[in-house]
């Protein structure tokens, strides 16, 4: 997908097979925010603080089948997996700084913000692993990002950063 793709092109490209959801090759499954969130609480609420990890790995996950899909040179990766995040509803992502050694991107109307409500801490670990991993990607090495902003806690927006 192409930065700037308009929906109806994602929308167009969806397949669906035999009760199974289809963007080119990779499977795709339509799930309320909520149904994701009331599982983070229960997580957090079983494993505290710890949960969010646990939340990252998956996010982690998702985020290395998105990229072997796209197979892309990196930095273009990065611009598409921008593109289809907002594509897809996961809020409206824009890619604020990308460098060989940072990488900034801020999402407004991130679904796992709305759907959680107020927080005194960040709550988009999920989207927070995938951008991890896209970080890794990028820099050829491990990275950890950072949810340095959130709309749960009251932010204008989310906002993530990597450093290498």
């Amino acid at each position: 997908m192409d930065e700037g793709e308009p929906l109806s092109e994602v929308v167009k490209a969806l397949r669906h097979d035999a009760g199974r959801l289809f963007h080119g090759e990779s499977r795709y499954l339509l799930i309320r925010p909520e149904t994701l969130v009331a599982l983070q609480k229960s997580l957090v609420e079983r494993l505290g603080d710890g949960a969010a990890e646990h939340l990252v790995a998956a996010g982690r996950a998702g985020g290395g089948s998105a990229l072997t899909a796209l197979g892309a040179p990196r930095e273009d990766a990065v611009r598409r997996l921008i593109a289809m995040g907002t594509a897809i509803g996961w809020g409206e992502f824009s890619l604020e700084h990308l460098d060989g050694r940072r990488f900034v991107v801020a999402i407004r109307h991130s679904p796992f913000a709305d759907a959680h409500g107020p927080s005194a801490a960040p709550v988009c670990h999920v989207t927070r692993g995938v951008l991890e991993r896209v970080a890794e990607a990028v820099f050829d090495a491990p990275v950890r990002v950072t949810e340095t902003a959130c709309a749960a806690t009251g932010a204008p927006l989310c906002r993530f950063e990597a450093h290498a």
